[in-house]
């Protein structure tokens, strides 16, 4: 049975802009169609704008224009957003389309033909808000907890919907598929509302009151109540009922598909929507849960400053923004790792900052750049031949028990972790929509990668003929690892993963290639050409990220004594001179040995923003490590393979714990720091006078 895997997102209604609550819907659509055909499985995803209804119509006479004139301008943004945010649908689908009206006025049509939709009058509480009906058991203190405003009290005659005909069957539905609407508190949110009792749904509008709507086909008076005409676009854009597509991911065997929806509109979705479908299987003589989805999977809210995101309230988060200031792929992190999928989670900008610098910046970044400028460094950027012989003695170190194989374990958090492994519950984590769980997993490789390279220090190896192999043999692994990171990254950060690939010389990220995983293949060929790396997320440095810093240090500074703990005395700081230093002679200077070196490897010291940790090639037997205060001023990939001046005979000094054995000297111009360093190549070791 061949699978696929079908999703959609809300169709957004056009009666605000795209804001951070949209994009992250339709980036977790997009990153989980991408996942999918990582594994080989063919995936399509749509998305859309809701284009009917009293708002649309209240909107475009405010502002003068017709109504399709103010659809096509709002629709207009939605479409032109998502490419920029690395979103690829397959399908942008729209109520104004003449498919899908041609589409919902057939299926009003037999759903009416079977006696599932009746005339009648109501009188009731009408939200304008939400375009419906509300019932007394939905109102919070006599108001519409969506909108906070007291609904309208209005009575017409109307088209309605058999709904309550429905509930046994959808109860039955949902306690024989408990995963039918996930996370599980919105299916238990659902059952609640059944168990409450529900009324017939009222579909219809007269055109005395509106004419903006879809007209119904039984009926021109009146016009199709917009959730009636809405919801039906995920059939539509599949070319319902006869079409291929509609064939292969709905109706067909293995076919999977999906909705995506935010907690506020459950009630559509998880009642109204299957309750339809029911309908039209009955009119088509067909079983009731012949066109039931698979899963209905919602998500919490995005809460900015006092409370939920909203125009009204002045906190919206545009999207754009962000992604121009930091990046596209940096902003697709943020929201996949931040919010637990099914739970509300807060947003800031200055939380994005702190993930971008630690995440992106120090972890995946660094490691890249560090393994691949030792690839070049040491084996002029070919992946070498694995030696699993070579690496006989790394037995009980973490690595795992069958070296042959070639996989890192991760930290200490997931003890005995391969690649192939972290595949496999990153898979389920996905297959589950728990994104940032899988991420979660993908960082734990990372995390085991960076400390592999401690542990095995390829810059000693280089350093010993004899270990040329296990040298080989580190490098091969740390490859294949940068490999597989960038393919199960791909979902979630296309550009970056690209980027990886390609430096590489992997090529493009193909459809199957988790597979390849999966299956413990390694990904890159001995004898593949890398090229040499650029930084994929230079450090941050904002205002407020530089205070908080600041902050930090001061307070550390002003820690008090730990009990029992001999202290030593703090020197205290001196102000720096006024004027000019005072003349010394050269003898003086002569005790200074100055010494040119190279920086093999440099990485930041955590609890200390402006102090990077370097190991710097003097020419002597071992590199020399020397603390620098440029982290501020130097991402770690931009100083490694830097030549640098170095005060080589200073005393040994403990800064945050990190033994330091030298200084390197810089040029301090205001705010500006940067290294001194020599205009050629010279041998590290070389005296500077």
């Amino acid at each position: 049975m061949d699978k696929t895997f079908y999703i959609t997102t809300p169709i957004y209604y056009v009666n605000a802009e795209p804001h951070l609550g949209h994009a992250y819907t339709t980036i977790v659509a997009d990153v989980a169609a991408r996942f999918h055909r990582l594994l080989g499985v063919p995936a399509r995803m749509q998305t859309g704008t809701d284009e009917h209804g009293d708002k649309i119509a209240q909107a475009a006479a405010k502002e003068g224009i017709e109504p399709q004139a103010y659809a096509d301008r709002i629709s207009g943004l939605f479409r032109q957003t998502w490419p920029a945010l690395g979103i690829q649908p397959d399908n942008f689908i729209r109520t104004t389309d003449p498919g899908h009206v041609k589409v919902v006025r057939s299926i009003l049509q037999k759903v009416f033909d079977a006696g599932d939709i009746y005339f009648a009058k109501y009188g009731g509480n009408y939200c304008v808000g939400c375009e419906r009906f509300l019932t007394d058991h939905e109102l919070v203190d006599g108001k519409c907890p969506d909108h906070g405003v007291p609904p309208v009290y209005q009575e017409e005659e109307n088209y309605f919907f058999k709904m309550t005909g429905y509930t046994e069957a959808l109860k039955k539905h949902l306690q024989e598929h408990p995963d039918f609407i996930r996370p599980e508190r919105y299916r238990n949110e659902v059952l609640a509302i059944l168990e409450q009792g529900l009324e017939d749904l009222c579909i219809s509008r007269p055109k005395s009151r509106l004419t903006w709507g879809i007209e119904m086909p039984f009926d021109e008076n009146f016009v199709t109540y917009v959730w009636f005409d809405a919801l039906i676009n995920y059939i539509t854009g599949l070319g319902w009922p006869d079409g291929e597509l509609f064939q292969k991911f709905w109706a067909g065997p293995g076919a999977s598909p999906q909705h995506l929806i935010a907690k506020d509109i459950l009630k559509p979705h998880g009642i109204y929507w299957p309750t339809m479908l029911m309908a039209l299987a009955r009119a088509e003589g067909r079983e009731p849960d012949y066109y039931l989805y698979d899963h209905l999977n919602v998500h919490g809210y995005w809460q900015v400053g006092e409370g939920k995101m909203s125009k009204s309230l002045g906190n919206v988060v545009r999207p754009l923004e962000l992604k121009d200031k930091y990046g596209v792929d940096a902003f697709r992190y943020f929201l996949m790792r931040e919010m637990t999928f099914g739970l509300d989670s807060a947003f800031s900008e200055d939380l994005m900052v702190e993930r971008y610098n630690a995440d992106l910046a120090n972890d995946i970044g660094n490691l890249f750049s560090r393994v691949l400028n030792m690839l070049h460094r040491y084996r002029d950027g070919i992946v070498p031949q694995p030696c699993p012989e070579a690496a006989q003695g790394w037995q009980g170190e973490n690595i795992e028990a069958e070296p042959h194989k070639g996989h890192i374990f991760s930290s200490a958090a997931h003890q005995h972790m391969a690649s192939f492994e972290t595949a496999a519950a990153y898979k389920a984590s996905l297959e589950g929509f728990a994104f940032s769980q899988a991420l979660a997993w993908v960082w734990d490789l990372i995390d085991a990668a960076n400390k592999f390279v401690v542990r095995r220090e390829p810059w000693a190896l280089a350093k010993e003929p004899d270990k040329a192999r296990e040298l080989d043999h580190a490098l091969y692994l740390l490859c294949q690892r940068l490999a597989d990171i960038a393919v199960l990254i791909w979902p979630f950060m296309p550009e970056t993963a690209q980027a990886m690939a390609h430096t590489l010389g992997l090529g493009d990220i193909v459809p199957g290639m988790a597979q390849r995983i999966l299956d413990s293949q390694d990904l890159l060929p001995a004898g593949a050409r890398t090229a040499k790396p650029k930084a994929l997320f230079p450090r941050v440095e904002t205002d407020k990220v530089q205070a908080k810093a600041a902050k930090k240090e001061a307070k550390a500074d002003q820690a008090p004594p730990e009990a029992g703990k001999p202290q030593k005395a703090k020197p205290a700081k001196k102000a720096a001179p006024a004027g000019p230093a005072p003349e010394i002679a050269i003898d003086e200077f002569a005790r200074i040995d100055l010494k040119l070196g190279r920086v093999l490897e440099a990485e930041r010291i955590q609890g200390a923003d402006k102090l990077l940790k370097l190991l710097i090639d003097l020419g002597e037997d071992q590199p020399r490590q020397v603390v620098a205060g440029i982290a501020q001023h130097y991402a770690p990939e931009e100083i490694r393979g830097r030549q640098v001046v170095v005060v080589a005979n200073l005393k040994p000094v403990s800064l945050r714990g990190v033994e330091s054995r030298g200084m390197v000297l810089a040029c301090v111009d205001g705010g500006a720091v940067r290294v001194v360093s020599p205009d050629m190549e010279m041998k590290p070791g070389s005296k500077v006078r």
